[in-house]
């Protein structure tokens, strides 16, 4: 399998997984489709777009045979986008004061806004899953994304169906499953790093040695997510 297949195929995982509000009633859809909106500006566009900072970065370190920067990069990467993780969290919170600041119903814009809280664990998960996809990615290690990819989109469907109607939670159950599926994603990913000999010299260490690469990757990461925000 070529690793354009395992791209495109963890591009349409995400994408599936994400829009799993489909499942819900028509009438709430109405209410988590503007949610959907700033998910895919703030969530999707920006962080997507600062991981690429990390494609460039790793794969000059890997073709000069520079293993260890590979993974200081990738260390970068998680802290950076975690951090950004904070302040997106912070409008979401405030999610149904700004739809109702642009004339949303208000009604709407509160299911909008407890769809967004309970969806921010995944943006915790989809910031280091999008680090951990480049690390394998610039490596072209195929097997670990396929099987993260297929397993949490298997899973996720069952845990799906179980939140919003097996345990009645709705938009809310909705918003966890993405979580779950996103975080069980990455634990995976993060099980075959510290276990295969595979990722031995590109191991990622979290140290001060590290965070010396810090202004660096920031000096590609921002330019690279506002052109894709």
């Amino acid at each position: 399998m070529s690793l354009d297949i395992v791209l495109f195929l963890q591009i349409v995982t995400d994408v599936l997984i994400s829009m799993s509000c489909l499942v819900l009633s028509v009438s709430m859809f109405d209410s988590i489709n503007i949610t959907v909106m700033l998910i895919m500006c703030f969530m999707f566009a920006l962080q997507l777009g600062m991981a690429g900072a990390l494609e460039t970065l790793c794969g000059q370190t890997f073709g000069a045979e520079e293993y260890g920067k590979l993974g200081n990069y990738t260390c970068c990467a998680i802290l950076t986008l975690t951090v950004v993780c904070f302040p997106i969290s912070l409008v979401w919170i405030f999610t149904d004061k700004i739809l109702i600041f642009f004339s949303q119903d208000p009604g709407m814009s509160h299911v909008a806004r407890e769809y967004c809280i309970y969806l921010i664990p995944a943006l915790f998960g989809y910031a280091l899953l999008q680090a951990l996809i480049r690390y394998f990615q610039t490596q072209g290690m195929i097997f670990p994304m396929v099987f993260s990819s297929v397993s949490a989109l298997f899973l996720h469907i069952p845990i799906c169906w179980i939140l919003v109607f097996k345990l009645g939670l709705g938009h809310i159950g909705a918003a966890l499953a993405i979580g779950i599926s996103y975080w069980l994603n990455v634990i995976w990913l993060w099980v075959y790093i510290k276990y295969s000999p595979s990722c031995q010299k590109t191991k990622i260490v979290f140290s001060t040695h590290a965070l010396h690469n810090l202004p660096e990757f920031c000096k590609y990461a921002i330019p690279s997510g506002l052109m894709f925000w």
